[in-house]
């Protein structure tokens, strides 16, 4: 997408992302993206095309749009960058642990289902 371009429709975002207009409207209901309107049709700034990234990198991550709103969101109080940035190093390791507990619990399937099926095969 180009750097100079200062606003951009739903169309522009949706296809520069990957993602459906509806994904983008939603974004919008749960105040995350909050567009200028010209009658009915929505114009984006740059600040909305960062949060957008922002918004999918931490869907990627596998955060919730809650809590991708909580960091969003942190930004603009007093040492909100500090803050922002805590909050999402704390996210991180929230994530990595779940992520590292669900590879052992898989394992353990693994390794379970592998057994039942040793026993179950004739000899």
């Amino acid at each position: 997408m180009n750097d100079k371009k200062t606003t951009f429709t739903i169309r522009d975002l949706a296809q520069e992302f990957a993602l459906t207009p509806r994904s983008i409207r939603h974004y919008e209901e749960v105040n995350l993206l909050s567009p200028k309107r010209e009658g009915s049709k929505r114009i984006y700034s740059k600040s909305d095309r960062v949060r957008l990234q922002l918004i999918m990198r931490g869907k990627r991550i596998g955060l919730s749009l809650s809590e991708i709103h909580e960091i969003i969101t942190m930004y603009a109080l007093p040492s909100g960058e500090k803050k922002q940035t805590q909050l999402l190093l704390k996210k991180i390791e929230e994530r990595r642990s779940t992520l590292h507990q669900q590879m052992k619990d898989i394992a353990v399937m693994l390794d379970e289902l592998n057994q039942l099926e040793q026993r179950l095969k004739p000899d």
